[in-house]
């Protein structure tokens, strides 16, 4: 009997803490996964061309038209191989950055390069795109202004300056996990591999790398589905590029079925990767 009441009282918190967990549970499934789940179930309606009214009649027409016509394809080639290059700039940039906030600096200028990392992310959206249209504009922006005298220029408005702003925009999603992830790596494992005789290489390769890929899976869960669905930098500095989110936004007023399915291609990218990355075991190292 003591046993039993003692067993009830220790459940009543963990009641408690279901009940309170639960609502906001429930809020995510209703306004993100139901609103999500109806967008993809127009995919496969199709629009009237003489009143513009979605027909609710099941079809595969969509679907179809992205799959046969090349430019689409060449769309999404070009949102993947743009989504893949700004994770490897900001793996690149973000690595060196870490390790020296988390093993070089003093713990006071820690504190300071952390907050300056975080700094970005408080300005607008818009700003920072702007400003970077500002540097990037030819002849007459700042890049041009500063760097043409030595014979460097503007790469103008495209598909480089696209990798730029987005690498610049996600840059501290990569940044942050690395730190934590360094913050966590033992020195004495470090100073063990240079004792042993390892070059810094592969002290890298062989110490580091391994036990800092679940931060490097973390952050690149961040910059990469962030950069594949992002269509207001392509707007601004793109030119006359195209990405599924330019696409989706063109189409989403007009056609809402066709700028549906063309929404499944970035949800279907993402789940692949996920699926991935858990079949790698980051996910439970994280």
């Amino acid at each position: 009997m003591i046993d039993q009441i003692s067993d009830s009282l220790h459940k009543r918190p963990r009641l408690r803490l279901t009940a309170l967990l639960s609502a906001p549970l429930l809020w995510l499934v209703v306004a993100y996964l139901g609103a999500l789940a109806t967008l993809l179930i127009s995919a496969f309606f199709t629009i009237d061309s003489f009143t513009g009214n979605i027909v609710q009649q099941f079809t595969l027409t969509n679907f179809a038209d992205m799959f046969t016509d090349a430019a689409y394809r060449n769309v999404v080639l070009r949102t993947l191989g743009i989504a893949i290059a700004v994770t490897l700039m900001c793996t690149v940039l973000a690595i060196p950055m870490a390790f020296y906030m988390a093993k070089v600096a003093k713990p006071r200028t820690r504190k300071l390069l952390v907050a300056l990392v975080l700094t970005p992310l408080w300005a607008s959206y818009l700003v920072k795109i702007y400003s970077w249209r500002s540097m990037l504009e030819p002849r007459t922006g700042v890049v041009d202004w500063l760097l043409g005298p030595i014979g460097i220029h503007s790469p103008g408005f495209g598909i480089t300056a696209v990798i730029i702003g987005l690498t610049y925009l996600w840059l501290p999603y990569m940044i942050l996990p690395l730190f934590a992830g360094m913050e966590r790596l033992p020195n004495n494992l470090l100073d063990a591999s240079g004792d042993l005789g390892a070059h810094n290489w592969y002290t890298f390769r062989k110490v580091i790398f391994p036990l800092l890929f679940p931060s490097l899976v973390a952050g690149s869960m961040f910059t990469f589905s962030l950069s594949l669905g992002d269509y207001i930098t392509t707007q601004i500095i793109g030119g006359k590029l195209q990405m599924l989110g330019s696409v989706v936004y063109q189409n989403f007023s007009i056609n809402l079925p066709f700028a549906a399915t063309i929404s499944f291609i970035p949800v279907t990218i993402m789940g692949i990767y996920l699926y991935l990355v858990r079949r790698s075991g980051a996910l439970e190292n994280m």
